[in-house]
């Protein structure tokens, strides 16, 4: 039995939903614990190619469990159609709702975006659909949880009472349109209808799981980079995004955790705003971003493009404890020259080696490369390590040695077989 926390050492987009795809095979728990429909999943395997948001990415194997947790925030529509696509493509693996969840209200996903128009110059970046509102009215304890859709009387009744003063706020000091009152009534028994039957008991079903010495893995949604605590604050998701968030998130305790797996891209992109310190322009960024699709799979949005950050990266593993990593699209890296890794930063003459959690000091810090010969050899596709180009070792070993850690899976492309496994996890 293990128990395996997967999470995103980076920005997030990492490519953690083809990582857990690949490994779910041998689980019988695969569960979420962070975030909302902010965070898109993508996997592709012989059922097809599917974007993720809130459902786990161990959905396409049969007798999985898949568990969406207590520490992640649903937006029921969204949910609904996700469900739908996974049920008409006939995926085999069945779908738990924490009923601890908190829901995504269609006045959140009003306020976020009114909010972020108020901010102008200094808005973070947000993806507009309601998470941080979301997760602001769980911790003031005034939000809804999925539980509640039992009882959609109930719910509305609750529902029409914080609407007021939601309604009072959109109109009152951001001029916005109120909501109406019968549309969010037929929303929730639309809700109910469709999610009732997967609102459990999740952390039953995980404990239960434990007790028999089932495999679990725990999926991060986004990067500890964007971590509310301990990420590029304020320019963060709105949860913890980081390993430790998978106790809170679905009510584990810790001594039961086995393992837990970083998720780097042998490169850096950022989604949004914030601190940046690798980040390249022009050509070169252009080039990674076309050939890797770097492109949002929830937003769409063009993601920034930077050469891999060792100083975000050792940060990274320390706030994760993490065992060993998991490098994806080293192919993108073929065909250049010279392949960058940054090993320390500088600021105003003297060189950091730690990574800042103050912002305006990460904005200000000059990047110092350690160049590596790079290679024409494609890796795409590749699924041993031996058939690896010299160079390209090179570049592995060279991150292992700077990040003290074992690069243990590789991933060579975006379907399950092209992965290296050099120790199996």
């Amino acid at each position: 039995m293990s128990i395996t926390t997967i999470v995103g050492g980076q920005w997030g987009d990492e490519g953690k939903g083809k990582i857990i795809d690949h490994l779910a095979e041998s689980a019988s728990v695969i569960a979420r614990y962070s975030g909302g429909n902010n965070a898109g999943h993508t996997i592709e395997n012989e059922h097809g190619k599917f974007a993720l948001h809130l459902v786990p990415c161990g959905i396409s194997w049969p007798n999985t469990k898949n568990i969406i947790g207590s520490g992640t925030v649903i937006d029921p529509n969204v949910l609904i159609k996700e469900i739908e696509i996974i049920n008409k493509s006939k995926l085999p693996g069945t779908i738990y709702i924490s009923e601890k969840a908190h829901i995504i209200m269609p006045y959140h996903v009003i306020l976020d975006e009114l909010e972020e128009k108020f901010r102008g110059k200094n808005a973070v970046g947000t993806t507009g659909r309601g998470i941080g509102p979301a997760y602001s009215d769980k911790i003031s304890r005034s939000g809804i949880r999925m539980v509640e859709l039992l009882s959609p009387d109930s719910m509305i009744e609750k529902t029409l009472k914080i609407l007021k003063i939601k309604n009072e706020i959109i109109q009152k000091i951001y001029d916005g349109e109120k909501i109406n009152e019968k549309e969010i009534i037929n929303t929730i028994h639309i809700w109910a209808k469709n999610l009732s039957s997967y609102i459990s008991n999740t952390e039953e079903i995980i404990n239960k799981s434990i007790n028999n010495k089932e495999n679990i893995i725990l999926e991060g949604a986004q990067g500890a980079l964007l971590d509310i605590d301990h990420g590029t604050y304020p320019y963060v998701t709105s949860s913890n995004s980081i390993a430790g968030g998978s106790l809170t998130g679905l009510g584990i305790g810790s001594k039961d955790i086995s393992n837990v797996y970083g998720v780097f891209k042998a490169f850096t992109t950022r989604v949004g705003e914030g601190p940046f310190p690798t980040e390249i322009f022009g050509k070169d960024a252009d080039n990674i971003r076309k050939i890797a699709g770097e492109f949002g799979a929830t937003t769409g949005r063009p993601r920034r493009i930077g050469w891999f950050d060792a100083v975000a990266a050792k940060y990274s593993a320390q706030i994760n404890g993490l065992d060993s990593i998991i490098l994806t699209k080293l192919d993108i890296l073929d065909n250049w020259d010279e392949i960058k890794i940054c090993i320390s930063y500088e600021l105003n003459g003297k060189k950091l080696s730690n990574f800042p959690t103050d912002e305006k000091i990460l904005n200000k810090v000059n990047p110092i490369y350690e160049n590596i010969e790079g290679w024409e050899e494609s890796t795409f596709n590749l699924d041993s390590f031996e058939k690896i180009n010299e160079n390209a070792k090179k570049f592995l070993n060279r991150l292992e040695e700077i990040l003290e850690l074992p690069i243990n899976v590789i991933s060579t492309g975006p379907k399950r077989e092209s992965t290296i496994i050099r120790q199996k996890l």
